[in-house]
């Protein structure tokens, strides 16, 4: 069954804003190589999150899910890079 136009675009508008609500957290950390705001719990959660839910899409053989939740891993595995990269604190 075939979503209707509407659900398709709820869920590109869903995936689009997902997947760019990183940016300006990566943009902030890379102009002042400086990560010690961010949250390493959280990022660390976040990303097992988004590796889940890519499995899962995987799975259940659902590849706008694996796609948008792949995008959205890479950009919340950066964010997590810069902040052990960057951060000014001891981990």
């Amino acid at each position: 069954m075939a979503a209707s136009p509407a659900a398709v675009a709820v869920g590109v508008t869903a995936a689009l804003l997902s997947i760019t609500s990183f940016a300006p957290q990566i943009f902030k950390i890379w102009k002042a190589r400086d990560a010690s705001s961010v949250s390493l719990r959280t990022y660390i959660v976040t990303v097992i999150g988004f590796t889940c839910w890519t499995a899962y899409g995987v799975m259940i053989q659902a590849w706008p899910v694996v796609a948008s939740n792949l995008a959205c891993l890479t950009m919340s595995s950066a964010v997590l890079i810069m902040k052990w990269r960057f951060d000014r604190k001891a981990i």
